[in-house]
């Protein structure tokens, strides 16, 4: 009865990412503004105010509030654009934008969950056009990312799945019952207190570079809190690259209306 026991198969366990902040040191899409900028998608008002935009994220972030303010603007940015020439472009691009980004420690551990056996998978607010390859650049198993609605190849303006906030940690849940996870023997990592659900939905929970927030909400709760601030080229340590098997699909370019929404409010305030 003992050995029957013992050859029982141990749970699948995971180890499920943020992206932005987190593996990146930067904002994913807001990173693509200038590609989309050459790709002809973006004015140059737009580009500044992107770049406008990442300087605010990188220092302060983004609230409940400002997200919030993030979704309203994406359906005027990106209706209208075509799909398949985002892919393109974030295809073209990828290397020259997301290589340098890419932090030395996050990449370290994404290797050491899969030694370990672990699944990882990459839960972004970002749009998959732009998350999945760089899921695929990690190695990472799966992606959840936001989507749009996509009509005759093009975006409607319309949102089909924001993943922020409490979605997450429903993908998540979704995803273990799915794939067999044990989420008390998985981990999850994030930099924003909007991912908290998130964070609260496994056994190991570790804030990343967090903000007021959150690190005072993994101090309470004696959460590790981890400081990655080494970017590093992706392609100098994955040779060879898993697959990432998509769990959310498209919206990539459309958060690029971030860059209106942190500029507005802030000319709103002064």
């Amino acid at each position: 009865m003992l050995d029957h026991v013992e050859n029982l198969p141990q749970p699948r366990t995971a180890a499920f990412f943020d992206l932005d902040k987190t593996v990146i040191a930067k904002s994913s899409t807001l990173t693509f503004g200038r590609s989309f900028y050459q790709g002809g998608l973006m004015n140059r008002r737009a580009v500044l105010r992107s770049a406008y935009a990442q300087f605010v994220y990188l220092v302060g972030g983004a609230d409940h509030e400002q997200v919030e303010r993030m979704r309203r603007y994406l359906s005027d940015l990106c209706k209208g654009w075509n799909v398949q020439q985002v892919q393109e472009i974030v295809a073209e691009t990828l290397h020259q934008v997301i290589d340098p980004i890419i932090y030395d420690e996050a990449a370290s551990l994404i290797e050491r969950h899969h030694a370990a056996g672990r699944d990882v998978v990459i839960v972004s607010t970002s749009g998959s056009e732009v998350v999945e390859p760089i899921g695929r650049l990690l190695g990472a198993d799966r992606v959840v990312a936001t989507r749009m609605v996509v009509e005759d190849g093009r975006y409607t303006g319309e949102v089909a799945y924001y993943a922020y906030g409490p979605a997450k940690a429903e993908a998540v849940r979704e995803l273990a019952a799915s794939e067999g996870y044990d989420l008390e023997r998985c981990y999850a990592y994030s930099d924003s207190a909007t991912d908290l659900p998130m964070l609260e939905a496994v056994g190991h929970p570790h804030a990343v570079n967090p903000g007021r927030s959150l690190r005072r909400e993994a101090v309470a709760r004696d959460w590790p809190v981890l400081n990655f601030n080494r970017p590093v080229r992706l392609k100098k340590r994955f040779s060879a690259p898993r697959p990432a098997v998509t769990a959310g699909a498209v919206l990539t370019a459309a958060t690029v209306a971030g860059a209106l929404v942190w500029y507005v409010g802030r000319r709103t305030r002064r």
